[in-house]
């Protein structure tokens, strides 16, 4: 049996296809999904959802949401997402530079916010390439 995954961000359909298995970013850590799973809504932090599709895991970069788990399909609603292919590490180590910096410089709180969600992203980039790499 498998998963059916379809993950939708504002703008479009950003991966529609069945699985083996999806690791997704809860709020509350890691979340394992396999068919049979009990249905089941969850908040999704900023990561990266990892999905097995022929005994061979690929990184999608998740920026919040939610993900409702119900009769082997799995619905994700994104804020934003990314499918990633090929992360240049010299460049996401630099992005997490540049953002940590923004974040010790920030003020006021929207500027925190901001700066935080930046760190955010560029470390599941780092997270994502090392799916890819493994």
């Amino acid at each position: 049996m498998s998963l059916k995954i379809r993950v939708i961000a504002p703008d479009k359909v950003v991966w529609d296809a069945d699985v083996e298995e999806v690791i997704l970013p809860s709020s509350t850590g890691q979340l394992g999904i396999l068919s049979g799973h009990i249905p089941l809504l969850t908040a999704l932090d900023i990561g990266v959802m990892r999905v097995k599709i022929n005994k061979e895991w690929k990184p999608i970069i998740l920026l919040g949401g939610f993900a409702e788990i119900e009769n082997n399909n799995v619905t994700i609603l994104v804020n934003g997402a990314e499918t990633v292919t090929e992360i240049n590490i010299e460049e996401a180590n630099n992005n997490i530079e540049e953002a940590t910096n923004l974040l010790e410089k920030a003020i006021t709180s929207k500027e925190k916010i901001e700066a935080t969600q930046n760190l955010r992203k560029a470390r599941a980039k780092i997270q994502a390439a090392n799916v890819l790499n493994s």
